[in-house]
C-alpha cells in the first residue's frame, strides 16, 4: 500500500508539473498605422518585445505594418473586428468615431509628453477606458516622440497673418483653426507632400516632431520653418486591445500588458526625444532657420483654438469631460511649473546670457 501510495504521489506531482510547464501560449497579431520606415513602427516592435520577455514567450506578439493586413485607417475596425487583436495609432485618427478620441493624441496648446503621461497616470486612462470601451476595445498608453517642429515655409514667416495667401498642409484640428483664420489648407498624406511641396503646390507643409519628420526631406526645398508646434505640443500613440481577445488572457498577461505599455511610454519619450535633438542639430547643419510666431500670432491662434474646442465641446458631453480633465491638470500641474521655472538646463553660456526658461 505504501509503495501504491508513493506511485500515486509521484504520478500527482509529474501531473502537476506538466499542467504548470504547458501553460497555453497566445499569439496575437498587431496592425499599426506606420509603415516601417516611420519610428512609430519602431514602438509597436518594442512593446511587444517586452511583452514577450516579461511573459516568457507565453504572448507573442507580431507586428504588422500599415497594409500588410489592412491599410492605415482600417486598423480600427480591424481591431474591433477581431482581424488582429491589436493595434497602434495615433487616436486623433479617429475623430469620424467620436470626437473624444482626439484629445488622446494631442490638443493644439495643449499638454506635453511629460504632462500628457502624468495625465494618463491619474486620470486619462481611466477616461480613455471609457471612450475606447464603447467600441469593444481597451487601450494602453503607446509612446509620445515630443512636440512636433512647426510648419516648413520656403520664405520666413514670423506672423500668421503673412499666411492668409499661403497653401498649407496640415491635419486634423489645427487644419480646421487654419480655416477659420483664413488660411488654405491641404489635408495630403504624408507619402505626397514632399512632391507637392516641390512642384509649388504647398507653401508650407508639417508632418510630425523632428526626428520623424527629417528622413521626409523637407529641408531639401524649404530653408524655414515657423514655430513653435502650438498645433500639436506633444503626440501621444496609443495601443487598442480587442475586448474579446483581452478577456480570454489570464490575470498575469493582463498585468504584463499593462507594464509594458508604461515602460513603452517611458522608453519612446526618452528615445524619441533624444532623437529629435540629434535632428535639429542636423537641420542647423543644413541651413536651416527656425523662426518664432510672434506674441500676437500665438494669441490670436490660441484664441481661435479655444472658440473652436468650445464650440466641439457643446456638441459632444464626453468630449468636454476628457477636455476638462486635461485643463484640470493643466491648471493643478501650473502652479508646480511656475514655482520651478528659471533653471532649465541650458548650457553655461546661454543661462548666464538669460535664456532661463523653455
Amino acid at each position: 500500500m505504501k509503495k501504491l501510495a508513493l506511485i500515486f504521489s509521484i504520478v500527482f506531482i509529474l501531473s502537476a508539473a506538466t499542467t504548470t510547464f504547458a501553460a497555453e501560449t497566445y499569439n496575437w497579431r498587431l496592425v499599426t498605422t506606420w509603415s516601417t520606415s516611420i519610428p512609430f513602427y519602431e514602438t509597436a516592435q518594442h512593446f511587444a518585445k517586452t511583452v514577450d520577455k516579461l511573459s516568457e514567450g507565453q504572448l507573442k506578439i507580431k507586428v504588422y505594418p500599415a497594409g500588410a493586413i489592412v491599410p492605415a485607417f482600417q486598423v480600427f475596425d480591424a481591431v474591433r473586428n477581431g482581424v488582429a487583436q491589436m493595434g497602434h495609432d495615433w487616436p486623433g485618427y479617429w475623430k469620424g468615431k467620436n470626437e473624444a478620441f482626439v484629445p488622446f493624441a494631442s490638443v493644439p496648446f495643449g499638454m506635453n509628453s511629460l504632462e500628457y503621461t502624468i495625465w494618463l497616470q491619474h486620470e486619462g486612462m481611466d477616461l480613455a477606458k471609457e471612450v475606447y470601451g464603447k467600441f469593444g476595445l481597451v487601450p494602453l498608453m503607446g509612446g509620445n516622440p515630443g512636440q512636433e517642429i512647426g510648419f516648413f515655409t520656403k520664405k520666413a514667416v514670423n506672423s500668421v497673418n503673412e499666411m492668409d495667401k499661403m497653401k498649407i498642409r496640415t491635419v486634423g484640428w489645427a487644419a480646421e483653426i487654419f480655416e477659420k483664420m483664413g488660411v488654405n489648407v491641404s489635408p495630403l498624406p504624408g507619402g505626397e507632400i514632399y512632391l507637392a511641396f516641390e512642384r509649388g503646390v504647398l507653401d508650407g507643409a508639417e508632418f510630425s516632431t523632428p526626428s520623424t519628420t527629417y528622413p521626409l526631406g523637407f529641408q531639401e526645398i524649404a530653408k524655414n520653418v515657423l514655430v513653435p508646434g502650438w498645433h500639436q505640443t506633444s503626440c501621444q500613440n496609443m495601443f487598442m486591445i480587442n475586448e474579446k481577445a483581452y478577456n480570454k488572457l489570464p490575470g498575469h498577461l493582463k498585468y504584463i500588458l499593462e507594464i509594458a505599455s508604461r515602460e513603452t511610454q517611458l522608453w519612446s519619450m526618452a528615445e524619441r526625444e533624444y532623437g529629435n535633438a540629434v535632428a535639429i542639430k542636423k537641420y542647423k547643419e543644413e541651413g536651416v532657420t527656425f523662426n518664432k510666431l510672434d506674441d500676437d500670432s500665438l494669441n490670436k491662434l490660441r484664441k481661435t483654438t479655444k472658440d473652436y474646442l468650445d464650440g466641439l465641446r457643446k456638441k459632444n458631453a464626453l468630449l468636454d469631460k476628457v477636455l476638462t480633465s486635461q485643463e484640470d491638470l493643466i491648471q493643478l500641474y501650473s502652479n508646480w511649473k511656475e514655482v520651478k521655472s528659471g533653471v532649465s538646463a541650458y548650457p553655461y553660456g546661454d543661462y548666464i546670457k538669460g535664456k532661463h526658461l523653455e
